[in-house]
């Protein structure tokens, strides 16, 4: 349990807890948030000795379903473990797998423009056989196993692939439904045709549709709840010499395996772009 200060003893304590970016989106320069990056964090917070609540700042327009139900999973088991109540607040978006990791909160808040929602499953790539040929380029390929090359970009699309993959996709949007009624269960007001079919809502009716408890901001709820006094430590993950043991690197920085991976890295920033510019961001 983590020590606080003997002065502060006599004021409530929320330790806030900040969940942001891609989930599960890593590349050699740009990590996304994930279970093993954000599970010291979490256990610190709900460690502080005195808290009344841990307080989750959650911006995020998903990724990962694994990385997501994962993280969900760690806080739940915490909150149980420690019996303490974990507060929600949406800032620019929760969104698929954001939200899937906001419904892990017993009360959820946002903003009257925060974006929520988006209970589905998505999968892209792009077809680019045609333009090989045009190039002079000869597809080849080497595979044991039937389907091992299923939905290559350079082959021609195959309706039975495409069934495959979207078989799976329903498998994990059904799992994600569950989560979602089974973390806000009354509380949801909208029709499973409205709520689950992927699309997304600002606050207000988002609230209204019981995916969120109501608007409100971090500051003014947690102020209204337990009073003026009431400390919001941040609790972050480590910084300095100590990361850099761990093989965290500073923004802007990267060592020579990062150049051959430029290629990659120029196309996770353009998917990072789209995935944030589909919720308005």
């Amino acid at each position: 349990m983590e020590w606080m200060p003997a002065r502060l003893s006599g004021a409530a304590v929320v330790p806030v807890v900040r969940l942001s970016g891609l989930i599960g989106a890593v590349t050699p320069l740009r990590p996304g948030m994930s279970l093993a990056g954000v599970a010291r964090v979490l256990e610190r917070a709900f460690s502080i000795g005195n808290a009344k609540a841990v307080a989750l700042l959650i911006n995020s327009p998903g990724g990962s379903p694994v990385q997501s139900r994962q993280i969900y999973l760690r806080i739940r088991q915490l909150a149980t473990e420690k019996k303490l109540p974990v507060l929600v607040f949406v800032e620019d978006v929760a969104a698929s797998g954001g939200y899937m990791i906001a419904c892990a909160g017993d009360e959820i808040f946002c903003d009257p423009s925060s974006i929520l929602g988006s209970i589905g499953v998505v999968g892209g790539s792009f077809g680019l056989q045609e333009l090989i040929k045009k190039i002079g380029v000869e597809r080849r390929l080497y595979t044991a196993g039937e389907h091992k090359a299923m939905l290559d970009p350079f082959l021609a699309e195959n309706p039975d692939d495409v069934a495959r993959l979207k078989a799976i996709q329903r498998e994990i949007h059904a799992i994600f439904i569950d989560l979602v009624k089974q973390s806000r269960g009354a509380r949801l007001k909208g029709a499973d045709e409205v709520l689950f079919t992927g699309e997304y809502w600002a606050g207000e009716t988002s609230v209204s549709l019981g995916l969120a408890d109501g608007l409100g901001d971090l500051r003014s709820t947690l102020r209204a709840r337990y009073g003026d006094k009431v400390l919001t430590p941040l609790i972050a993950p480590p910084s300095g010499m100590l990361s850099g043991l761990l093989g965290r690197r500073s923004p802007g920085t990267f060592g020579l395996e990062g150049v051959s991976g430029l290629p990659e890295e120029l196309i996770s920033a353009l998917e990072s772009r789209a995935i944030w510019a589909k919720f308005g961001f």
